[in-house]
């Protein structure tokens, strides 16, 4: 079947070459896209096993659920992240263009400055900082492990606020992140082809320890986690199991076109990302129940940190090989999520003074400077930052998917898209601001933050990306009746 996705000419990039627009904002002929099905399907495959992941995990079994139902809960979730990441990645596949003017496709010129900004800047550096730091605390473990004396350099001597063994793991986990970022999407292609299969050996093999060590698959899936909330409706626990698991993917879900815009084809991406997240969930969700819920009967007591379970092993081989795939998948989802739309932003909102690799090096340097290890001191405000943040994306995606498919109906006008900064831009489809979307963003924000001030509202807010993504969807549509853009 013939490649319906849109084929630009090297004239029009010229064109646009012209008009001030740097490599990293141009759109991708199709002669330049080299991922295919299975360059996607490895893509997300480290960013579902991350210790973030596993630690919410054990959040969840503390809502009452069996452990076969958390099981069928996250595959549930994966189905509807694939399905978000699939649609909104389609801009990205079909026109080459990456996050940058998609957004600008919706919300118009002024109008992406604001929602980009959030994502690919404030969202994806502190994100960044912070998966740096837990990264690093994996690999502190890691060198303990095998130098035992590194976790007394120092002493009690603490640098801004880190112990030097901290400080030192952190910047060594810091400079690989930014190498990986600096390398970008070809070097994340060979990075995942690489740990794909090392996920396969080492989560399978951490599986079937905690089969043996629970004394059976039986134990496990019978296990009643102590403390576990029995008041809240099943079918409810599972659609706030769905809203967790696509808020975790919504910053890199709404940035999708920075990977799409790679692909061969629009049935390529949405095959291999369907695929990467089916099989990558399938894999997570039982190995994540099955180790967590194992070590803990192993160990007699409840411990929901895969990172204690691993460091309590009397096997140095197995906790080594454990760490270092930890640390791959923590880089992989620091790459992916965070560095490099990170630097794409930073090149979309300066273009003419920042170019991708100016960008890694900004961002990376600002992720150090906010010491993200003293960000966690405080877990609610971490928590409200990152939750306030993860709002915004939810009404974000519902504003770009609801404009794609139903107001441009999959079309978009690159030659007006990429405007001419000189040139009289007054009729121009995507000056300005494009008033219903923001007021529909905003709105949608609005509700699903109101549960947080109204308490016969809550049900709203623990569905935060859900509600706000389908009041802003709705609202958008609606509102375009009342506003001219």
């Amino acid at each position: 079947m013939e490649n319906q996705d849109y084929q630009i000419t090297e004239e029009e990039l010229q064109s646009f070459r012209e008009r001030g627009y740097n490599e990293a904002l141009l759109p991708k002929p199709l002669s330049k896209r080299m991922m295919g099905k299975l360059n996607y399907f490895t893509l997300w495959m480290g960013s579902v096993h991350n210790i973030p992941n596993y630690t919410a995990v054990g959040g969840f079994l503390f809502l009452g659920l069996s452990p076969i139902n958390i099981m069928l809960a996250l595959m549930l979730s994966a189905t509807a992240v694939a399905l978000f990441m699939t649609l909104n990645g389609r801009a990205g596949s079909k026109y080459g263009i990456p996050f940058a003017l998609h957004l600008r496709s919706t919300y118009g010129v002024m109008g992406a400055k604001l929602p980009g900004f959030l994502r690919g800047c404030v969202a994806a550096i502190a994100w960044f900082g912070l998966q740096n730091y837990t990264g690093s605390l994996a690999l502190l473990i890691l060198i303990g492990k095998i130098w035992p004396q590194f976790l007394t350099l120092g002493g009690n001597t603490m640098i801004l606020g880190i112990s030097m063994p901290g400080l030192i793991a952190f910047t060594i986990f810091w400079v690989v992140n930014v190498l990986i970022g600096f390398g970008g999407g070809e070097i994340l292609n060979k990075f995942t082809a690489i740990l794909s299969p090392l996920i396969y050996i080492v989560f399978g093999g951490m599986a079937i320890w905690a089969i043996s060590a629970a004394g059976g698959l039986g134990a496990i899936l019978s296990y009643d986690v102590a403390g576990a909330v029995h008041n809240i409706s099943p079918v409810f626990v599972y659609f706030m199991i769905i809203n967790s698991v696509l808020a975790v993917w919504a910053a890199p879900g709404a940035s999708v076109a920075d990977f799409t815009q790679n692909a061969k084809s629009t049935k390529d991406q949405t095959i291999g990302q369907t695929a990467s997240f089916l099989v990558g969930y399938g894999i997570f969700a039982f190995s994540s129940v099955v180790i967590l819920i194992g070590g803990s009967i192993r160990y007699g007591i409840q411990e929901w940190n895969i990172l204690n379970i691993v460091d309590r092993w009397d096997n140095s081989f197995a906790i080594v090989v454990a760490m270092l795939v930890f640390l791959l998948t923590t880089v992989s989802t620091n790459a992916t999520g965070n560095i490099i739309p990170a630097a794409y932003q930073l090149s979309a909102l300066f273009p003419k003074r920042i170019d991708y690799k100016k960008g890694v090096l900004l961002a990376s340097v600002i992720s150090f400077m906010i010491m993200p290890w003293k960000l966690m001191e405080n877990a609610n405000s971490i928590f409200i930052f990152l939750n306030t943040i993860g709002a915004v994306l939810g009404p974000v995606a519902g504003t770009m998917i609801a404009h794609y498919y139903f107001v441009e109906h999959q079309t978009i006008d690159l030659d007006q898209l990429y405007m001419d900064q000189q040139a009289d831009n007054r009729h121009n489809i995507y000056k300005g601001l494009n008033k219903p979307a923001y007021v529909a963003t905003v709105l949608a924000l609005v509700i699903c933050l109101s549960g947080n001030f109204i308490p016969a509202l809550k049900v709203i807010s623990d569905i935060s990306w859900i509600s706000g993504f389908i009041s802003a969807f709705g609202a958008y549509l609606l509102l375009r009746n009342f506003f001219v853009k």
